[in-house]
């Protein structure tokens, strides 16, 4: 169970990341 957790956590770190990037990627072109 604790290893499956561990993978869930990666996965949605690694979506959040993307995220952010597009956020970036807009703001700077609104500046």
């Amino acid at each position: 169970m604790g290893s499956v957790k561990k993978k869930r956590r990666k996965k949605m770190a690694k979506h959040k990341r993307r995220k952010r990037s597009r956020l970036n990627r807009h703001k700077n072109e609104n500046k």
